[in-house]
This record gives C-alpha cells, structure tokens and sequence, in this order.
C-alpha cells in the first residue's frame, strides 16, 4: 500500500516537473513552436495573428508585449552572431547587409525580457531606418558597441546576455509567402573587452 502511495507521488512529481520544464522551454527558447529563421534571426509570423499556437499566445501574454498581425509587420530576434556564438554586451559587432522593403524599421539591442537595454546615457541602444547611412548599393553598416563608431552606431553597455531586435512595418514579407526569399543583415562579432 505505501509502495503504490510512493509510486503515484512520484509519477505524479515526475509529470508536473517534466511537463513545467518543457512548457518553461517552449516559452523561452527563440526557436520555438512556428518560429521561421533566416540565418540568425528567428521570427514568429503567426504570433499576432487568430492562428497563432498557445505557446505564442502564452508568451505574448507573458511578455506583455504587442503582436504584430500579418498586415502591421514582423519581428525578428537574434541571440547569436554569425559564428554561432551567443550575443553579450560586452563585446562589439558589426551588423551588415540589405534590408527587406518595408515602409519602415527598427533595430535595437535588447535584454533578457527584449526590452532596450538601459545603457545609463541619454542615447538608446536604438536605430530606425529613416536615421540610417546607406551604402551606394542600399545595404547597411551598423557598427554595435560601447566605443563611438563612424557611421552608423548602436551603444550597447553592460556585461551579459543580450539580443537584437529587428522589426519590420508595412512590409510584403509578413505574409508567409514573402518569406521565401528574404535575407536578412548578418551579425559579426568585432570583438570583446573581457
């Protein structure tokens, strides 16, 4: 009798904490349920959308953030460069590249909730497309750190984990068959202070 009793505890112990930690990862991991990604940007088209999955409902609801629809634009996250190598703020990156039309777009570095990373000056860790230097061929340079860079620069602060966020307005590629021939700017690495 107390055997049984052990047994279902235990099972019951082991569902609960199984079935937790996969929702927890489902919730937290950028390639989740419905993500797409094109090269190190994951995005979840149908997040703001009524075909969204729970996992996207349950994660908007969480973040307490405001979903696209397929008609408004899309957003992207990287939380890797290029090389595979998880994004910390105490390094520098150079993010280059041509960008998909949209009507408009921002990028900015975000932290572990994707908010703007608080960078304690008066200056964002945030560009929009209109602010932007272009190349002769329509691609864009932005150089990403906490040292003052010519040209095109995001400020970045801290040490730790941390994100980028790119989101697009207005543009053809929200709809699912946009998506098939996008590129996205790449993300290197420059370098690291420590």
């Amino acid at each position: 009798m107390l055997r049984n009793a052990f047994l279902t505890l235990l099972s019951l112990a082991m569902a609960i904490g199984l079935g937790g930690g996969s929702v927890w990862y489902a919730l937290n991991a950028q390639d989740g349920v419905g993500a797409i990604r094109i090269g190190q940007w994951t995005a979840f088209p149908e997040i703001g959308t009524q075909a969204a999955d729970p996992y996207s409902k349950a994660r908007v609801a969480r973040e307490g953030v405001l979903a696209l629809g397929r008609a408004e634009g899309l957003s992207f996250v990287a939380e890797r460069d290029d090389a595979g190598e998880p994004l910390r703020r105490q390094c520098a990156y150079t993010i280059e590249g041509s960008y998909p039309t949209a009507r408009f777009w921002t990028l900015y570095a975000a932290d572990h909730s994707l908010g703007v990373i608080d960078t304690g000056k008066a200056r964002q860790a945030a560009l929009q497309s209109y602010e932007v230097l272009r190349q002769p061929d329509n691609s864009v340079v932005i150089s990403v750190g906490s040292r003052p860079a010519p040209g095109n620069w995001l400020l970045t602060s801290g040490f730790g984990k941390m994100y980028f966020v790119l989101t697009f307005y207005d543009t053809p590629i929200a709809s699912s068959t946009g998506l098939s021939d996008v590129t996205l700017p790449r993300i290197l690495k420059a370098g690291c202070n420590a």
